[in-house]
């Protein structure tokens, strides 16, 4: 897609997270939003806008890869699964940055909601004045270490439930079947395993 395409799509998420902080009754679940990767550094095509979507969730509820069930119904509010978006969950008490996800702005917040500046700066590719997340190598060497121990065991979690009818009931619908949780739970955990051996300054991993 064309770049101002990009920052256009993120003005339309940055407007449908608002309009999912409207809803009544909700108890609050999407707190943030931030977009990173190539959106950031402005090339003229791209493939996929890439962001990430803070929940009010504990990290056990959002292992790195995983779709959190309690999230599910956000991809449609959102339009996160009609193209053009690359999509990732974090939870709250995480740091939004690891070894995938480098530098990232905010541009959607539930407390302030779309960040103008932010989105203006893009549209306007003054680059340099993006508000840049970063953590020091060393915290995102602890970082890996701790994601990496939940997602083998949630791993090992799925391992142990995949043949058991109860559990495959309950996590199929929304369009997604025991296959999914499986996939997800190797592709996190692999990632991470990867992340955990490599240098910090050259991990990228994959989504």
């Amino acid at each position: 897609m064309r770049y101002r395409r990009a920052v256009e799509k993120l003005r339309i998420l940055a407007s449908a997270c608002d309009m999912e902080r409207a809803l009544p009754g909700q108890d609050p679940l999407l707190l943030e939003a931030y977009a990173f990767g190539e959106v950031l550094e402005g090339p003229d095509e791209l493939e996929t806008v890439e962001v990430v979507l803070v929940l009010g969730l504990p990290p056990s509820k959002v292992i790195w890869e995983s779709t959190p069930r309690q999230a599910m119904w956000l991809e449609d509010i959102l339009r996160l699964n009609k193209g053009g978006y690359s999509y990732w969950w974090r939870s709250h008490q995480d740091s939004v940055t690891n070894h995938r996800i480098r530098q990232p702005v905010r541009f959607w917040s539930r407390e302030d909601g779309p960040d103008e500046g932010v989105l203006q700066a893009l549209t306007e590719r003054r680059f340099g004045d993006l508000p840049r997340l970063e953590i020091p190598p060393e915290v995102q060497r602890e970082q890996v270490a701790g994601e990496l121990t939940a997602a083998l065991a949630r791993l090992r979690g799925v391992r142990d439930s995949y043949w058991d009818q109860r559990w495959r009931r309950a996590h199929r619908g929304f369009g997604r079947y025991p296959e999914n949780e499986l996939w997800e739970a190797v592709e996190g955990y692999l990632d991470l395993y990867d992340a955990s051996q490599a240098d910090p300054g050259n991990a990228s991993g994959r989504g």
